[in-house]
């Protein structure tokens, strides 16, 4: 009998928590279907079982989609006793799933495409269905992203768009350089930017921005204030929000803008400090203005 390469037990084990994954996801959405609760979301399509299951089990690219962003599905859904475990028992399975990606990044990182291209054939019907509309190629940050459930029973729900506008990351000359060296190092560019590095006093900090999407933030208003004392507390609401409920319905909810605000309403932080042009421009890298 021949031993089976580490790599590809490393595959196997990742393909049972995908399934797992999937077969939790499909229960989650049946057990709420025959549960009868309320349910609300912000498109125009109808709150149903159908809306649910194409949340909460789209794990795919689309053309031209930024490996990094992930698609939104807003929605609440009253969750009695039984759906809430059901939504536990996925969270685990989402959990297991990134564990056991991490561990296949650090010791092979090389099969990541061939599990981007071959997990999908694991279950033929989402496959299928998926594959007409440009869809094969599994996206895993939207496998393993938790879907979001208040803690308790909430009064009221107010949703507003959250604008963070950019986050920076404050780095040494080093960082810069090391990050740069990941980089093709024989490419003319990179080069070019080693060069302007090269430039700088080891002592400098350098800024990386990272531009950052609108968000949907819910702010839960509780019925009773939790152990830790606090009465409220805000989510942002990527993937379906499960509030739990013995009634079946949802509370007070709020109807937001369609549309996040076009500027941001808080003051501009320490990115205003930062010069106009990147001075590493594949990395976002920027100089600071009061060096």
């Amino acid at each position: 009998m021949t031993t089976q390469a580490p790599e590809y037990r490393l595959l196997a084990k990742l393909e049972a928590a995908f399934d797992r994954l999937v077969e939790r996801a499909e229960a989650l959405v049946d057990t709420w279907r025959l549960s009868n609760a309320e349910s609300w979301t912000f498109e125009t399509a109808p709150a149903d079982a159908a809306w649910l299951h194409r949340a909460l089990l789209d794990f795919w690219y689309q053309d031209g989609q930024d490996g990094r962003s992930t698609r939104s599905y807003i929605g609440l859904f009253a969750a009695n006793e039984a759906v809430m475990e059901k939504l536990g028992a996925v969270n685990a399975a989402k959990k297991a799933f990134a564990e056991q990606l991490a561990e296949i990044r650090r010791e092979v990182p090389g099969l990541i495409p061939e599990i981007k291209a071959v997990l999908p054939f694991r279950h033929p019907a989402l496959h299928a269905h998926l594959h007409g509309v440009g869809l094969a190629r599994l996206h895993l940050k939207q496998c393993w992203r938790a879907i979001p459930a208040a803690p308790a029973e909430v009064s009221r729900i107010r949703l507003a768009w959250y604008t963070s506008g950019r986050s920076i990351k404050r780095l040494s000359v080093r960082d810069a350089e090391r990050m740069l060296l990941a980089l093709d190092s024989d490419a003319a560019h990179v080069r070019i930017q080693l060069r302007t590095l090269a430039g700088l006093p080891d002592s400098e900090p350098l800024a990386q921005v990272q531009p950052q999407a609108p968000l949907m933030r819910a702010n839960l208003f509780f019925r009773e204030p939790l152990d830790n004392g606090h009465s409220r507390q805000a989510m942002n609401v990527a993937l379906p929000l499960f509030v739990p409920t013995a009634n079946g319905q949802l509370p007070d909810i709020n109807q937001p803008p369609r549309h996040p605000p076009e500027k941001r309403t808080r003051a501009k932080r320490s990115d205003a400090r930062l010069e106009d042009t990147p001075l590493l421009p594949s990395l976002r890298i920027y100089r600071y203005r009061d060096r």
